[in-house]
């Protein structure tokens, strides 16, 4: 016994999943926002982003990526740690964290990378060397920061 597949009925299923996935697509990149970190005297050859989008819980969720970024103990002077810090809409300036580096097994550039979730709403997110990851205020020298992407 043979079975006929009806290939109207199939090829209408494949394109109509293809447009659900690129509607998908579309969708859930259009919530997030993508910043570069603009060119750094401290670290020339840094390059990197921020990603921004609100969550179900009206959170602020920041993914910030960093590539070519110089170990912090060759800095000079040297330092402990790259803290990463956030401007809010409320002009409150806050320590977000350490930022994490990791060179990849099959890449040779060093890489770091952050995330978390803030109630507060960022306007500028940048990036200090600093001796202790818990310091209350961010140093002079910037190593990488963003433009101010919301009024």
């Amino acid at each position: 016994m043979k079975i006929k597949i009806n290939q109207s009925v199939t090829l209408k299923n494949v394109i109509f999943s293809g447009l659900l996935l690129i509607m998908i697509t579309v969708l859930s990149s259009s919530c997030s926002r993508k910043i570069d970190f603009l060119n750094s005297e401290y670290a020339p050859s840094a390059e990197g982003y921020v990603k921004i989008k609100m969550d179900k819980n009206k959170n602020y969720v920041l993914k910030v990526e960093v590539s070519n970024l110089a170990a912090v103990n060759r800095l000079v002077p040297p330092k402990q740690t790259y803290v990463v810090w956030m401007l809010s809409d409320k002009y409150i300036i806050k320590n977000l964290g350490q930022l994490k580096s990791s060179e990849h097994f099959l890449g040779s550039k060093p890489n770091a990378s952050f995330y978390t979730v803030t109630s507060l709403k960022p306007i500028k997110v940048y990036i200090t060397a600093e001796e202790d990851p818990n310091v209350k205020y961010p140093s002079e020298r910037i190593i990488l920061t963003t433009d101010k992407f919301y009024d």
